[in-house]
Parts: structure tokens; C-alpha cells; sequence
């Protein structure tokens, strides 16, 4: 592929040119940060006998919006999930992506497909779900399951979501799509784990799995995957990135410590995506430069070494088929990476594929500590993932949120039901939050868009989760038309 000018990889695939560019790029970086370190120009970072320090992150206006998003939220209209799934099927058309197995046919019983899907999504299970349910069997649930519910329908589903949610005007208020956040959610599985070791340092020797989530500027979750409680994250973030099959063109990807690996900063980088994470222990990560550290005397304390070139030289052939496996989707970026970190340190292979990582660790630190809207970007984008994560506990409510079913397979479907019905409420609450929006601001409300940007389409206090599932008509005549609550008073609210 190479040969013929078809591997259409976004990076210089000639080695010597690929490094001679890198080194020219690191080195102007390196000693821009260091004039500026050394004239005191850098906000919130210095070098003091030889330690870096970084100044927490300030917290922004998100909290001057409380009442901004009370407000809001008080006029969208309460209802139940039941209808917030009819809705947001008819605005996305989600059901018809849940085929048949064998004619590829719709579903023809869309209750029980809903029913099905928040069975999964709210941990009942069909039994207890059919009992719960007016008009359906538990026969109703159980074939739509074994014909209709499966991975793929699944993850086709949520991309009619994501792609519905991605082209609502509001849904621009908060991103463009193009950046993106991903974290792993830890659900207890019952039982415990201390016969069988699997110890995990955040939750201790609790059994579990984490639902590893990708979301999206705009809150849409568009990816998710079912992985061990104690696994580490890294080798999944680019599942996500690479296996949506959304219309977003994500260019921007930010995790927490967990999710950074010199591995994972080479793969996003030679793959096109800018990897931005937030690490924990900032401050002690050291730097890597192509010149001598003695280059950057301000820098030159936290500077570990030159980068070994050659050993990016040697092994380059490998490094494009490995990316070019990826692009391909020959193989799973997490199996790969699995296998990368598994190698001894004699790999050449694993060692040049993380002096490469080390690299764009390097011109990454560089910008962590110029540029503190990036600061301000990753801890946003984190937080979205973070607040999303509470209305996915409040819907996986059964049971006190355990999974029983220690079956991967069922416990892949309940992760795929509760992202696609946390991405369903996302979409309905976008569309009523516009509408809202628009009667208060008719109403004289001063509503700025730089305020609005933090009232997130995360609330559920407005619909109710449990209870008796009516499968009926929703009683509206027009998708995102239901009645809005009452407008408060604006001069009683200024009185206020």
C-alpha cells in the first residue's frame, strides 16, 4: 500500500523527514517555553530548585449558573421515560436500526423493544420489566431480545441518536463536535472478590466492571465498553475514537490519569487526534528533547534525556503497518496496545512506539503549561463526562445499581441499553431546553449565551424512572411539542 501511495496515513511516512520535522518542531517549542519560564511570563507555572510546579486548575463561572439552569429546567415539562423514548425515537428514528436477525426487518412491536431496551438500561431485567409493563409479556421481551437486540443493532441505534442530537441547533451552545471526553464508570457485580484477588485501589475488593464511555463536546455519549473493574483504561481510549461510526469528526481527546499512556500519546498523534489528558502527578513527568537538556537551562531539570532517534529509525517500517492495521481496522486498538504494554523492555517495537509517545508527551507538557485555555478545556471536557456519569447511575437504578449477571454478554447489552437511554434523555432534553429557552427569552429573560453554555442536558428531576411503564400513545400531536411549564414571572423573579 505504501508502494502505491494508498496508505492515506495523516503523517510523514518518510522517517527521516517525519523526525527532522518533529526535532525542528520540539526544539522551537522547547526553547520558547524556556525564555518565557525564565522571564517569569508563564501564569500559574514556574521551576523552582529544580521542581515544576503548576497551580490548580481555577474553577470557572459553571457555578454563577445554578439559578441560570433552575430557571431553565423549571419550564421544560415533566414526564415519564416511557414517552422520552417515543420521543426521541421519532426524532431519530433509532428503532428501525434494531433488525432482525435472520430477515433484517424492523421491529413491528416497538413497545416491546422499548420495554426490552429499559430493561437493560434501568438493570430490571425483562421479567421483572413485563410485570412493570401495561400490555406486554414476558414471551414479548424475550423474543425482541434473542431477534432484535444484539451489539451491532445496539451501536447502530445509538449513532441515530448521536447523529439526531449532533444536528440540533442548541446542541451547538456547548461544542461543535469535534472534541471529546472518555472515563470508565465502576458498577459492583455482587458478591466478593477476595477469593479471586481482583483488589482495585479506588473501590477496593469489591467485584465489578466500569462501563468506559466516550462523550462527545455536546454530551453525546457515543461510544461504550464493558471492561474489568481493575483494568487500566488506556487501551480502550481509542475504541471509542476510532469505532463510532458517528458523523462527529473528533480532532481533540481528553481522559484523566488513567487513560494516559506513552503508547496512547503515540497512537493518537500518528492516527490525526490531539491527545490532551489530565494528568494527576503533572509535576513529576519529565521531558524529552532531540538537542542536549544543556539546550534549555530553565527547562533542564525535568528534562530525563535526548530521544533515541535511532531507535524510531529501525523500527519505522513496523510503526506504519502498525497504523495502518488500525485504519484499517484489522486489528482492535485495544488489543494492541494490550499487547504493547506487555512486552519486555527488549520489544524494539513496544520501545519505539513509546519514544515516539514521548515525543508528543514532551510538545503536550510544553502546552499544558503556555496554555492555560487548554488547562481550562481538559478539565471541562472531563467534567462533562463526570456529570453524565450521575444521570447514568440515577437510570441503572435496580438492584442498587449491582450487576448480577456475571455473563459478559449480558453485561455488554446493559452498558449498550443505559448509554442509549442516558443518549436518548440527552437528545429529548436538548430540544424541550431550546424550546424553553426561547419562551423565557420571549418572556424579557436576560439569557446570554456564554451563561447557557452550563446549563448541561444532563437533569432528570423532570422525568420520572420508575414506576409502571405505559406504552401508549404519548398524548402529543407533534414530536417536541409538549406543553411547556409555566414562564415564572420575570418581575417577581428580578424582585427575587
Amino acid at each position: 500500500m505504501r508502494d502505491e501511495g494508498a496508505l492515506s496515513l495523516p503523517f510523514e511516512t518518510d522517517v527521516t523527514t517525519y523526525l527532522a520535522r518533529r526535532a525542528e518542531e520540539l526544539n522551537a517549542k522547547m526553547k520558547e517555553t524556556d525564555a518565557a519560564l525564565a522571564a517569569g511570563r508563564v501564569k500559574d507555572v514556574e521551576i523552582v530548585d529544580g521542581n515544576l510546579r503548576i497551580a490548580p486548575i481555577r474553577k470557572g463561572d459553571e457555578e454563577d449558573a445554578v439559578e441560570l439552569r433552575r430557571l431553565a429546567y423549571s419550564v421544560v415539562p415533566r414526564t415519564r421515560i416511557t414517552e422520552v423514548l417515543m420521543e426521541a425515537d421519532a426524532l431519530s428514528g433509532f428503532s428501525e436500526r434494531f433488525v432482525h436477525l435472520r430477515s433484517g426487518l424492523s421491529v413491528q412491536n416497538k413497545a416491546a423493544l422499548y420495554a426490552t431496551i429499559l430493561a437493560d438500561a434501568t438493570n430490571l431485567g425483562l421479567l421483572r420489566m413485563a410485570e412493570a409493563s401495561r400490555g406486554l409479556t414476558h414471551y414479548d421481551l424475550v423474543r425482541t431480545a434473542q431477534w432484535h437486540v444484539r451489539d451491532e443493532t445496539y451501536q447502530s441505534a445509538l449513532v441515530a441518536i448521536i447523529d439526531a442530537h449532533h444536528v440540533q441547533p442548541f446542541s451547538r451552545l456547548w461544542g461543535q463536535g469535534d472534541t471529546s471526553s472518555s472515563d470508565g464508570q465502576h458498577f459492583k457485580a455482587g458478591g466478593h472478590g477476595q477469593a479471586r484477588g481482583d483488589v482495585n485501589a479506588r473501590y477496593g475488593d469489591d467485584p465489578g466492571v466500569a462501563f468506559y464511555t466516550h462523550i462527545s463536546d455536546q454530551y453525546g455519549p457515543f461510544h461504550t465498553k464493558v471492561i474489568g473493574g481493575t483494568a487500566n483504561e488506556a487501551p480502550y481510549v481509542l475504541d471509542g475514537l476510532l469505532n463510532h461510526e458517528t458523523t462527529l469528526a473528533i480532532r481533540e481527546h481528553y481522559t484523566d490519569t488513567g487513560g494516559a499512556s506513552d503508547h496512547v500519546f503515540a497512537l493518537c498523534h500518528l492516527l490525526g487526534y490531539r491527545f490532551a489528558p489530565r494528568i494527576r502527578d503533572f509535576n513529576e513527568r519529565v521531558l524529552f528533547c532531540f538537542e542536549r537538556p544543556g539546550t534549555y537551562p530553565t527547562l533542564q531539570p525535568i528534562i530525563a534525556r535526548q530521544v533515541r532517534a535511532d531507535l524510531i529509525r529501525n523500527n519505522w517500517d513496523q510503526v506504519i503497518r502498525l497504523v495502518a492495521s488500525l485504519r484499517a481496522r484489522s486489528v482492535a486498538p485495544s488489543e494492541l496496545l494490550r499487547k504493547l504494554a506487555s512486552f519486555t523492555r527488549r520489544n524494539s517495537l513496544s520501545e519505539a512506539m513509546r519514544e515516539i509517545g514521548r515525543i508528543e508527551r514532551t510538545l503536550f507538557s510544553l502546552d499544558w503549561y503556555t496554555d492555560p485555555g487548554l488547562r481550562r478545556r481538559t478539565n471541562l471536557g472531563l467534567n462533562k463526562g463526570e456529570a453524565r456519569n450521575s444521570l447514568a447511575r440515577a437510570v441503572f437504578f435496580n438492584r442498587l445499581g449491582e450487576l448480577r449477571d456475571r455473563t459478559y454478554e449480558n453485561q455488554r447489552h446493559k452498558a449498550s441499553g443505559l448509554n442509549l437511554v442516558v443518549a436518548a434523555i440527552i437528545l429529548w432534553n436538548t430540544v424541550y431546553l431550546e424550546r424553553a429557552t426561547n419562551a423565557l427569552r420571549a418572556a424579557g429573560y436576560d439569557l446570554p449565551d456564554d451563561k447557557l453554555v452550563h446549563v448541561a442536558p444532563l437533569s432528570w428531576e423532570h422525568i420520572n424512572l420508575t414506576g409502571d411503564y405505559a406504552w401508549g400513545e404519548a398524548g402529543f400531536s407533534q414530536v417536541g411539542q409538549r406543553p411547556l411549564g409555566t414562564i415564572p414571572s420575570l418581575m417577581a423573579a428580578r424582585a427575587a
